[in-house]
């Protein structure tokens, strides 16, 4: 890939073996923008659940081993 300021867009034809590499579209860089906001979102919201999920455990006194038999 060659270095520039501009993020690289690198699409390849998987039937032929060609390999294209061409700097990204405003709309591209919109879009890679958004799904990295998401991804740092969904990273957090996981880590929150764990957190609730462990101080629950811990409050309740049990391991998440036990709690798995309890719900089955």
């Amino acid at each position: 890939m060659v270095k520039t300021n501009t993020p690289q867009v690198q699409i390849i034809n998987c039937t032929t073996g060609e390999e294209i590499i061409r700097d990204a579209t405003a709309e591209e860089i919109a879009w890679m923008q958004e799904n990295a906001v998401k991804a740092t979102a969904e990273k957090a919201e996981a880590k929150a659940k764990e957190t609730a999920k462990a101080q629950l455990l811990s409050k309740l006194g049990i391991t998440a081993e036990e709690a798995v038999l309890l719900l089955s």
